[in-house]
């Protein structure tokens, strides 16, 4: 079987003219300057096209035009003329001089600690990197189960399951640690794109992918939209996906999903390589080149465990100790400046690194000005309107069936979005309330849409931020990729909502 890789410059005969190269960058600068026009064009045009509509009795002017502002910075979101981050700070600034809000009430996102929960992680996950313990921690599990592929796959598996109980950046654990310890497996075992790309490559990419949007939907802090998730559950509802609470409810079909999912890949996208002593002997002489643990590297590990205790604390039951219930009591920002207080006063992290984390401080742009928009929106009511308008969908329906069909939509509709931030932005709460007045249990409802939030970004090669750095290796064609999307997404979605929902049951959350 042929496969595909992304063409690089030596792969291209190109005829060259007179000018030269000139002329051919001349073509992709107008290119590039009439497709930034045209996604512009998309998010002036969603903005007018709200302003156009006679605002609805009831509606005030201002929460119209916040409307109009909140579609112009999804769209922008999506189709991405600048950065996400300058596009959430373009609808900030937009909602200040539309005379929407004030300046305090449009930059008040910025002062809530879930946003700065968000900040500090990344921040821990900096450190993670730096000192090298989440390297050594991959090579570990290599070690040990890493003679099979499957075993190999399962060890990487292992070590992004154990970093996402703490690190939100799903970059920073697949990109930056999972992908180059893959990678440098694969070409020992002289996989590289093109011809030798099933050998190995091939299979790895799409499995440890596959399973890294199942281990988003984990953990709170399985990627950082999560949190945002979170809120926009508690303000519809009042229900608090705390972490202990997000981490019960997703163990049993995440586990489940992870048991299935990569062999099944096996299955439909075997490598032609089965055994893999190599890896288990190339992570035995990395560690050995890396020697022993550095002190930076027990000083991250004991911070881990640290946060990871302290964000546990809140689900032990009330005790007549105050230190104890001073520990339950303590928000979760407050635990992850704790620990980024230690990695400074250690020096494990300088404050030059904290400046460095430019990821960090991107996700802390878009993520203050989408959240004070989010609960700007609600504010107004208009989410309310728009569910009683949409109940009419499902008249009728029995709960069961119009909560199914609007999860499938839900699912699905992930194929026009490039980002689980922006998908969930527009959509978890909309749905969320058109499905709690279908009459399903608001538990199942908030529970369900959150983890198809993450599951949904299985289908593409775009759905998350990974996808690109996964599918940019080159091993697979595109349509391999959503082939192989598409069919893991049909076993996740029924151990989710079946295995699930009985778990949840058993629980007693609805």
């Amino acid at each position: 079987m042929e496969i595909d890789k992304l063409p690089s410059p030596s792969d291209v005969a190109v005829e060259q003219e007179p000018d030269g190269g000139a002329h051919v960058l001349q073509e992709i600068e107008e290119e590039s300057t009439r497709t930034r026009l045209l996604k512009w064009a998309a998010v002036f045009a969603s903005a007018l096209g709200v302003l156009l509509v006679p605002v609805p009795a009831g509606v005030t002017p201002q929460s119209w035009r916040l409307l109009a502002i909140f579609a112009a910075t999804i769209v922008g979101s999506i189709v991405r003329p600048v950065a996400s981050g300058a596009v959430v700070l373009l609808g900030v600034t937009a909602i200040m001089l539309a005379g929407v809000m004030t300046p305090g009430e449009a930059l008040r996102g910025y002062a809530d600690p879930i946003v700065w929960l968000v900040l500090a992680a990344f921040f821990i996950s900096r450190g993670m990197i730096k000192t090298g313990l989440g390297r050594r921690i991959a090579l570990l599990f290599v070690r040990a189960i890493g003679r099979r592929t499957l075993g190999l796959t399962y060890a990487l598996v292992a070590t992004d399951t154990l970093l996402a109980t703490l690190i939100p950046s799903v970059g920073a654990r697949s990109g930056g640690i999972i992908f180059p310890v893959a990678m440098s497996i694969s070409e020992t075992y002289d996989s590289r794109p093109g011809k030798t790309a099933r050998r190995l490559g091939a299979f790895l990419t799409v499995a440890l992918y596959q399973s890294e949007v199942i281990i988003c939907a984990m953990f709170l802090t399985g990627q950082a939209s999560n949190i945002l998730i979170a809120k926009f559950a508690k303000e519809v509802t009042g229900i608090e996906l705390t972490y202990a609470r997000w981490m019960i409810a997703a163990i049993v079909p995440g586990l489940l999903s992870l048991a299935v999912v990569p062999p099944l890949i096996y299955k439909l996208f075997p490598p032609e390589i089965k055994r893999t002593p190599a890896a288990a002997e190339f992570a035995a002489a990395e560690l050995r080149q890396m020697g022993k643990t550095s002190r930076g590297e027990r000083v991250m590990l004991a911070v881990f465990v640290l946060v990871a205790l302290l964000w546990m604390a809140p689900a032990l039951p009330a005790t007549g100790l105050a230190a104890l219930n001073y520990v339950r009591g303590l928000h979760y920002a407050v635990v992850a400046m704790v620990g980024i207080a230690v990695l400074l006063v250690s020096r494990v992290l300088e404050w030059e690194d904290v400046l460095a984390e430019r990821g960090a401080w991107d996700v802390f742009i878009w993520y203050g000005g989408l959240v004070r928009m989010a609960e700007a929106l609600g504010e107004t009511g208009l989410t309310k309107r728009f569910a009683e308008s949409a109940a009419g969908f499902t008249a009728g329906w029995q709960w069961g069936a119009a909560l199914a069909v609007l999860l499938l939509i839900y699912f699905y509709a992930h194929y026009g979005f490039a980002s689980i931030t922006a998908h969930a932005t527009a959509m978890y709460t909309p749905f969320l309330v058109v499905t709690i007045a279908a009459g399903a249990p608001p538990a199942l409802a908030v529970l369900s849409l959150a983890y198809f939030s993450n599951l949904d970004a299985s289908l593409t090669h775009y759905g998350t931020t990974p996808a690109p750095i996964w599918f940019g290796a080159g091993y697979v064609k595109q349509r391999t990729w959503w082939w192989l999307g598409l069919v893991a997404s049909v076993p996740n979605i029924l151990i989710w909502t079946i295995v699930g929902f009985a778990w949840w049951k058993l629980l007693g959350w609805w």
